[in-house]
């Protein structure tokens, strides 16, 4: 069972009443309500440092790009152009369908706490490690990073800051479609999985709620995908620049989605470290409020990773 795209599991049967109705998106706030029952025995903002670990980049058949070896943290992946199958047919607000999608750069590794800092000043995190990823961050926090990240490498910032509107033109950083995020975490696989149907395996790939001690863990530490992405799945949910919407699939355009001009949530993929393995599916959905954010209530399971418009040159 789920409540806005969360199981039922996740949540300790507290929201299976909502989940007869999968259209409903619940709040933060109403969530709040239901994390306090679950959390208010441990306490908050607790800051558990973990140990830092020399992440080492896997090799590819995907072209890497952008920062000198060394550096993982910020090293970029160039994907081609391609289509794919996205969806998953046992979600209500997945359908099936075939997608095409533009060449672009995509973060090997999620955003970690070392390089928000560096770039940002501060660091939100409730779960303190330099090679963790950052977390406990709203949608337009990122946002205001990957701005940022843009000009200190002289780069056209693709946020608008006072309206929050993505110029996909610009060639700065910018947040995954989830379109862009489905074709990397799929990497050119039609399964469940990029590894397989069944999530025996997972925990090779990814931390989840089997396997992560209960926090987030560092970078880089799992197996990557068959293109050398890591933590595409579990560690931290990982922000998109699409708004939610249940049915967008069936109306969404055949190249390039952006998702609707407008909604309340917007989307989050690949699972993390507190939820279970069936949300780490790579055609599973999830969303919450762009603005919601608070230490005491859970919200230490939101990261992302950047993107910006493909810097290799043309196939001739």
């Amino acid at each position: 069972m789920k409540f806005g795209r969360i199981t039922k599991k996740n949540f300790e049967n507290g929201m299976a009443k909502f989940a007869s109705n999968p259209k409903v998106q619940i709040t933060g706030s109403l969530k709040a309500v239901f994390f306090t029952m679950l959390l208010g025995a441990s306490g908050c903002g607790r800051d558990e440092a973990n140990t830092s670990v020399s992440v080492t980049t896997a090799a590819s058949g995907r072209e890497a790009t952008g920062q000198p070896a060394g550096r993982a943290a910020s090293e970029m992946v160039h994907l081609t152009a391609g289509k794919f199958i996205m969806g998953d047919k046992d979600e209500v607000d997945a359908p099936p369908h075939e997608i095409a999608i533009s060449p672009f750069d995509i973060d090997r590794n999620l955003v970690t706490q070392q390089l928000y800092q560096k770039i940002m000043g501060t660091n939100p995190s409730r779960w303190k490690g330099a090679s963790n990823p950052v977390e406990q961050l709203r949608w337009s926090d990122a946002l205001r990073f990957c701005n940022k990240r843009s000009e200190l490498e002289g780069l056209q910032p693709c946020y608008d800051l006072k309206t929050l509107k993505c110029n996909f033109e610009a060639n700065g950083y910018r947040l995954p479609t989830e379109a862009e995020w489905e074709y990397a975490c799929r990497a050119g696989t039609t399964i469940a999985y990029f590894f397989g149907d069944n999530p025996g395996r997972l925990g090779d790939y990814a931390w989840f709620d089997k396997n992560s001690g209960g926090h987030p863990r560092p970078v880089g530490q799992k197996q990557p995908n068959p293109w050398g992405l890591h933590d595409m799945i579990g560690n931290v949910w990982e922000w998109c620049n699409d708004w939610y919407k249940v049915d967008y699939y069936q109306e969404s355009p055949k190249q390039d989605p952006r998702g609707p001009n407008e909604g309340q949530n917007k989307v989050l993929r690949g699972g993390a470290w507190r939820f279970s393995a069936d949300n780490c599916r790579s055609g599973y959905r999830y969303n919450e409020s762009p603005g919601y954010s608070d230490v005491c209530f859970g919200y230490d399971i939101y990261g992302f990773r950047c993107v910006r418009k493909s810097t290799a040159p043309s196939a001739k």
